[in-house]
């Protein structure tokens, strides 16, 4: 795409402008280190919308915690707390992948914006599946609004990733 500033002449119309893409090759060893973090890291969300994560089962431990804080917690507290907890962890989790697939995007892509973004579809597709994954295993329940927890969440991630690059560059002019 031509510049707005840019005067379109015979010579120019078909100049081809510069892609956000970097065209270079990867070593084996630059791979490995951009990609196997995000890869555990999907793993690990996996392992977290089996039957292992689910509701019932993280109960086990956090029920005991809150009634050891507070004895006389009610009942009522406590499934509040509970949905706190799983809701904040799938915020957390969906950050810190977006967080990983922009840091390991790095390699590929110039632009912050076209990292930002790639990597925010990336986790929202990556939430879609395993939304789709839960609605097979019998003691989960799929929901679109874990799916959009899971988007805000790598928005997140993002945004704390901008404030970063942000932070960088201006330490960079000084």
């Amino acid at each position: 795409m031509i510049a707005p500033a840019a005067r379109v002449t015979p010579e120019t119309r078909f100049v081809r402008q510069a892609s956000p893409v970097r065209v270079r090759r990867l070593n084996f060893r630059e791979v490995i280190k951009s990609w196997f973090p995000v890869v555990i890291w999907i793993a690990v969300i996996f392992l977290g919308s089996t039957d292992l994560m689910s509701a019932e089962h993280t109960s086990r431990f956090i029920t005991p915690f809150l009634r050891w804080l507070k004895p006389d917690i009610s009942v009522a507290a406590i499934v509040q707390v509970h949905f706190f907890v799983r809701k904040t962890a799938h915020l957390s989790e969906y950050a810190i992948l977006a967080t990983l697939i922009f840091r390991a995007l790095r390699q590929v892509m110039a632009r912050f914006q076209w990292r930002a973004l790639a990597a925010l579809f990336s986790a929202v597709l990556f939430a879609s599946a395993d939304e789709f994954h839960q609605s097979f295993v019998t003691s989960r329940t799929a929901s679109l609004g874990d799916v959009g927890i899971d988007s805000i969440g790598a928005v997140v991630g993002l945004l704390l990733c901008g404030m970063f690059y942000l932070g960088r560059g201006r330490r960079k002019l000084r």
